[in-house]
């Protein structure tokens, strides 16, 4: 299949290209938070922004969690792997530790000790850039790695961009320090936070005009719907249907990795659990729930978690969809 370039972003695109242009944000790091469901296009957004910079940046930083269960400093580490180290202004044991080396010796480093450490190594790394610090997925960091990125958000004298993708709070294993962390990216000064939205029908038109050609509208429309305007969910419905004509997109059924998230079956609710899920669906607060409901936030909390294991959801937002879509 024809690869398919990117739609519907450039509005949020331009304006990270503005900002990487524009003024310095007062001797900090300028802060840019993308937010959105899983494939509904942050990765992308971010990757095509940074090569399209002009000036180029001088240095680009990016790491993620890993594959394997989030370590200490997972984004750091991550940062680190196969980058020649030896020059770095940081003790060889803590650099030891930041970058995950099994073979790091036995001293431990106190808490606070290890963070000066991390936020030192990465000021090295940046030099006197311009630079840009991406942060993919910081919904699944860990501990460590979230307070550091809250620390570089704010480290004065920092000549850096820190582009941060992240989901919801609510599909993070730690829900709280996720949110905590994303209110402190947040509230920096400048700060620019885009939230993704699902494509609209013209949007899917457009993607799908790559491959077939114009469709009709009404088939834009239900394409929209069978994908819930995921982008990622499109594409992996337009390699399934390869080689054949455009209403093979309504036929064809959904790969099997889509399946549940796209078209759920029915999940075996409580009375209850139907009520939170029509106040999710209207975008309501826990607190908002609990006080419609007449419940405590806690109990709201234990419903919503139950609801997101019933309908195989993620994170509220799908959750909300799978009201949507089950009417």
């Amino acid at each position: 299949m024809t690869a398919v370039s990117m739609v519907g972003r450039e509005a949020e695109r331009q304006e990270l290209l503005l900002r990487w242009s524009g003024p310095r944000s007062g001797g900090r790091p300028d802060v840019v938070l993308i937010t959105g469901a899983a494939g509904i296009g942050k990765s992308r957004l971010a990757a095509s922004a940074v090569a399209a910079f002009s000036p180029a940046p001088a240095v680009v930083l990016s790491g993620a969690a890993r594959l394997h269960s989030p370590a200490p400093y997972d984004w750091l580490a991550a940062v680190l792997s196969g980058r020649d180290t030896h020059d770095l202004p940081v003790p060889a044991g803590g650099l030891a530790w930041l970058a995950q080396d099994p073979h790091a010796p036995n001293e431990r480093y106190a808490p606070e000790a290890l963070l000066r450490l991390a936020v030192r190594t990465v000021r090295a790394l940046v030099g006197t850039g311009p630079a840009v610090l991406v942060v993919e997925d910081l919904h699944a960091l860990d501990p460590a790695s979230l307070n550091l990125i809250g620390e570089l958000a704010t480290a004065p004298g920092l000549p850096a961009l820190l582009l941060v993708t992240s989901r919801l709070p609510d599909s993070a294993d730690s829900p709280e320090l996720v949110a905590r962390t994303l209110a402190r990216l947040s509230g920096a000064p400048g700060a620019i936070r885009q939230h993704l939205p699902p494509l609209g029908t013209a949007e899917i038109a457009g993607i799908i005009a790559q491959v077939h050609g114009d469709v009709p509208a009404q088939l834009a429309a239900a394409v929209r719907e069978r994908t819930g305007g995921n982008p990622y969910w499109l594409v992996e419905l337009l390699a399934a249907t390869a080689g054949r004509d455009a209403a093979a997109l309504l036929r064809e059924p959904l790969p099997g990795h889509l399946r549940t998230a796209a078209t759920p079956e029915p999940a075996d609710l409580t009375a209850r659990e139907q009520e939170v899920l029509g106040c999710l669906a209207a975008g309501m607060s826990n607190k908002q729930m609990a006080r419609e409901l007449d419940i405590s936030i806690r109990t709201v909390a234990v419903h919503v978690s139950n609801l997101l294991r019933k309908t195989g959801s993620a994170s509220r937002t799908e959750a909300a969809l799978w009201a949507v879509r089950r009417g």
